[in-house]
């Protein structure tokens, strides 16, 4: 076990804070005024994190911090440590998300979906009936619904595919299931990419907050190319598209997807190791 007194974890537990204050501060200062983003809202509305939880640093199962009042209470913690017993008690979380990950990053990447996702969850939609109403489709409704009638739509990944429309899913070439996500999620997929932050945050407090970091920046980074290759028109917000429905705007998205999925796959192999290293710390199989 690591003791870490006041003078070392301090500073780590403020720069974190503020490492993450460059975004979480602007979602809250939106909130307040309840002012809608529809790309950088996404992690706080669609994620179960709140800003709070991920402000704060935990420096993971194996470490005790000294003089660290603030954390008794806290979930998983006994004397400034996070507990062999809470470690133990979440096996069957640990043993999921490792299945996941571990099955996600065997499998060859795929980077032909172009982002029809966004696309097939406003087909056949009256722009006042989409996610995001508020901003205009940038091929209005007849052209949007064409690019998803003119494209073969692949989508993997059952978090998106549940969103798409009635009439889109039939089109769906995949079938993913919310309990059969092993089978189909595959290391290029944008919200696979965007997930590891997730899987991070549901495995705090017995992981470092640096990875939980890492996932969400990854995750930030993500949610952009995401929704600049979506059929809304963004252009007020500073965002250019990605003009998926034409060979130069492919090749765009293929090259920034294959940028993502380089950089996500040892973010998922760290998070594979720690969760090897909790299943051999908790309790016994």
């Amino acid at each position: 076990m690591q003791l870490l007194g006041r003078s070392s974890w301090e500073p780590r537990a403020s720069a974190h804070a503020a490492r993450v204050d460059a975004f979480v501060r602007p979602h809250l200062e939106r909130r307040g005024a309840r002012v809608k983003h529809p790309v950088h809202d996404f992690l706080f509305t669609y994620y179960s994190q709140r800003p709070a939880q991920l402000r704060r640093w935990h420096p993971g199962f194996g470490v005790t911090l000294e003089d660290a009042p603030e954390y008794d209470g806290l979930k998983g913690y006994v004397g400034g440590t996070v507990s062999a017993d809470f470690v133990a008690s979440q096996r069957p979380l640990v043993e999921s998300i490792h299945a996941l990950l571990s099955a996600t990053a065997a499998r060859p990447p795929h980077f032909g979906c172009f982002g029809l996702h966004e696309w097939a969850m406003v087909y056949r939609l009256a722009e006042d009936e989409t996610r995001h109403a508020d901003w205009p489709l940038r091929l209005g409704g007849a052209g949007t619904d064409a690019v998803v009638e003119s494209h073969k739509v692949a989508c993997s990944h059952f978090d998106a595919y549940r969103f798409f429309t009635p009439p889109a899913r039939p089109l769906n070439t995949l079938s993913p299931g919310r309990d059969d996500r092993p089978a189909y999620e595959q290391p290029a997929c944008l919200h696979a990419g965007m997930d590891l932050y997730k899987h991070a945050f549901r495995l705090t407090p017995m992981i470092s907050s640096d990875l939980v970091a890492d996932c969400f920046e990854l995750a930030r980074d993500i949610r952009e190319l995401d929704m600049r290759a979506a059929p809304y028109d963004l252009a007020d917000l500073g965002f250019e598209p990605v003009r998926i429905e034409t060979p130069e705007g492919k090749a765009a998205y293929v090259e920034a997807q294959r940028s993502f999925a380089e950089r996500g796959a040892p973010l998922r192999e760290r998070l594979v190791t720690e969760c090897a290293r909790l299943l051999g710390e908790g309790a016994a199989p």
